[in-house]
């Protein structure tokens, strides 16, 4: 057994300082001390996939991330570790519980991911490193975790025993209450819905030039791309519903403008991560939810988007600024009215359907696209 403060004081002197994740019974000690440690910044997740995504956003941003939760979330971490770390080849520290350890009595449904855990690691890329049992051991199993991540730009992961750390004391300061916004509403209710195309062509010479912007998956990113590849521009290619955590990871640790540009399929996805964004209440996140009611870019299925009032739900999350805008110039004020305003903030804009023509893809690899979007996050932080 291993004191948590061990574990923890050599992740930070491998430069791991930013934490994420989902409770488990077995991580207790080391989430707490964690959450306890004024040097380490830890953010709360409402979902495995979504501590993925925000360890991704961190790491966009100068950071070196780790993720925990319990195994049975490494299920829900399975898509954005495969279609987000792996392509853009984002490294991160993986600690997942053992729950349903063969032959250590657990509940029935750990049994089966008891079982297949370190397979699971290994069939998404992650090189796994024994779980450190002595206090000697730390330094130097964190020391080859890190070096594995630096070196393949990959995941290391720590499959956590029961019992592996002794227990310890929380911490947690009592979070504030947002207070909620009114939403508001800008441009003519009956403004005809513009293509997205065209909406982000006229939001462009609005967003800061130094800001960084997320662009999700499907035609959005490609859309964004064929107007201008720019360094500035993450085009995620997978992790769908993954953007606006992404944003809040980057947000949090960049003084840069973050701009993500959402969908209402990835949204409702990972409505979860509206919360966290509403706690978490980076003054630099701006959320545009560009909603066509579709599944566009899979054949047109719809969405159930005309049922939810995104900029309701944002308000309800806590965001610092929600609106609906209706129309290219409903939509311009509101954008504009929101960046100088602190945020978060939400802009949810109907949009049309009507397809781009020629529409490109991006041709910069996903590995450089992460790489180029960082170094332009640190010039001039």
């Amino acid at each position: 057994m291993i004191e948590a403060r061990d574990f923890l004081d050599a992740a930070r002197a491998q430069g791991i300082d930013f934490f994420t994740g989902v409770p488990c019974s077995f991580l207790t000690p080391l989430m707490n001390a964690v959450i306890t440690d004024p040097a380490t910044r830890y953010v709360g997740a409402t979902s495995e996939g979504e501590a993925v995504a925000i360890a991704a956003g961190g790491w966009l941003a100068g950071r070196e991330t780790a993720v925990m939760f319990q195994n049975s979330g490494l299920g829900n971490a399975v898509n954005p570790l495969t279609s987000l770390n792996y392509p853009f080849e984002i490294p991160t520290l993986v600690i997942t519980t053992w729950r349903g350890e063969p032959g250590i009595k657990d509940e029935p449904q750990h049994e089966m991911m008891g079982r297949i855990t370190q397979d699971l690691l290994d069939l998404v890329g992650a090189r796994r490193f024994d779980f450190p049992t002595e206090r000697e051991q730390v330094a130097p199993a964190l020391a080859a975790a890190v070096a594995h991540m630096r070196g393949a730009g990959g995941l290391s992961a720590f499959v956590q025993p029961k019992g592996a750390i002794a227990s310890g004391l929380l911490e947690e300061a009592a979070r504030e209450v947002a207070p909620r916004v009114a939403v508001r509403d800008f441009g003519s209710p009956g403004a005809p819905a513009p293509r997205r195309f065209d909406l982000l062509e006229a939001l462009q010479p609005l967003v800061p030039e130094s800001a960084g912007v997320i662009a999700t998956t499907g035609h959005t990113g490609r859309e964004l791309f064929t107007l201008a590849d720019l360094p500035r521009n993450l085009y995620c290619v997978g992790s769908m519903g993954g953007a606006s955590a992404i944003g809040l990871g980057a947000a949090l640790n960049s003084s840069r403008e973050i701009v993500v540009l959402d969908g209402d399929g990835a949204a409702l996805m990972k409505l979860g991560n509206m919360a966290t964004i509403g706690a978490e209440a980076p003054g630099n996140l701006t959320h545009l939810l560009l909603d066509n009611g579709l599944h566009l870019s899979t054949g047109g299925q719809a969405t159930v988007s005309a049922n939810v009032d995104f900029a309701a739900v944002a308000s309800a999350c806590g965001y610092r600024f929600a609106a609906r805008a209706n129309g290219l110039d409903g939509a311009r004020e509101a954008v504009a009215e929101a960046l100088g305003v602190p945020g978060p903030r939400l802009v949810h804009v109907r949009v049309s359907a009507e397809p781009v023509e020629g529409l490109g893809r991006p041709t910069v690899k996903p590995r450089d696209v992460a790489r180029r979007f960082r170094e332009h996050l640190a010039d001039g932080a």
